[in-house]
């Protein structure tokens, strides 16, 4: 009988770490970092690491160049780089150690962050991109029309209606239907559930048109370029406005490179939210637009300014 006992013990001992080992295990799998995590993580380092060096280079410039419409645009994106800039080491944190303490209202923030910047830029780079081909095209009497006081209101309205609604859309939408903050405190960055039927459709209008616009400023910015070249052929390259226009296009490639790849893959990650790892990747791929600012360096003269025409 004894024996009987003991095989009986030994059974319902084995089949009880039979039964719990599958539950670690799959706890443990849970709690291991997705395997895109290193290459978010190298990414939002190049980033933090290259765009503080070039906003450090790129305000030491601007010292010495006029105030004008195009310039005060540049300031602005400065600026939206820079509030960018500030939420990355919590990016970084969070890839490395896969673990989010700092509260569900802080993690909401951080990842609207990178939505406002991208949005942002490319309204500076648009207005910039205009500005410069209203020059060009003989449109200086419009260009000069904005004076810089109205250029300083917009950028102050501009600033003051994002400060003012994106924290209401946080707090009061953002988020609510992932649940995030009650049942999963150390995770972070997965907003994928909130997108609703109705918000679908403002994101595939907003994707489309970024593409569309970038598409389309882009040729234009080439096409001055070749009427340049074809005007000053060899001495192009000594040409102020050649090389101001030659700026401008790396701005537009820059969105062509930056913004046109995460929203063309948008359009299906709208449809299928399961594939949220993979738009988080593609959505870290537009922070590079941050070393936008490195297009400026190499000349001393960086084309920031010159009569009737400004970056």
């Amino acid at each position: 009988m004894d024996s009987t006992v003991t095989q009986s013990t030994l059974s319902s001992a084995m089949s009880s770490m039979m039964t719990s080992n599958p539950v670690s295990s799959g706890s443990k799998l849970l709690d291991d970092p997705p395997k895109y995590h290193p290459a978010l993580l190298a990414i939002y380092s190049v980033v933090l690491l290259s765009g503080t060096i070039s906003l450090s280079l790129m305000m030491h410039i601007m010292k010495s160049s006029t105030t004008s419409i195009t310039s005060i645009a540049v300031l602005n994106l400065i600026f939206a780089h820079f509030v960018f800039l500030l939420t990355v080491p919590f990016r970084i944190y969070y890839y490395a150690t896969y673990q989010w303490n700092l509260g569900f209202g802080w993690c909401k923030v951080v990842s609207s962050m990178i939505h406002i910047h991208m949005y942002m830029s490319f309204v500076f780079y648009v207005i910039i991109l205009i500005t410069r081909l209203m020059s060009f095209y003989h449109r200086d009497d419009r260009v000069a029309s904005l004076q810089k006081m109205h250029a300083l209101v917009g950028s102050a309205v501009l600033w003051l209606v994002v400060l003012i609604t994106v924290p209401c859309i946080i707090h009061f939408s953002y988020g609510k239907a992932q649940g995030l903050n009650n049942s999963n405190t150390t995770r972070c960055f997965q907003f994928g559930n909130n997108i609703k039927s109705s918000a679908k459709v403002v994101n595939y209008i907003i994707s489309t048109l970024i593409i569309v616009v970038a598409t389309v400023l882009t040729a234009f910015q080439a096409n001055v370029l070749r009427v340049l070249y074809r005007k000053h052929h060899e001495g192009c390259t000594s040409q102020q406005d050649f090389g101001a226009q030659l700026k401008s296009l790396c701005f537009a490639l820059i969105m062509v490179v930056c913004f046109i790849p995460y929203h063309i893959f948008r359009l299906k990650y709208l449809e299928q939210l399961e594939l949220q790892d993979v738009n988080e990747v593609f959505l870290s791929l537009t922070t590079f637009n941050c070393l936008d600012m490195l297009t400026f360096l190499g000349r001393r003269t960086c084309y920031m300014c010159y009569p009737g025409k400004a970056i």
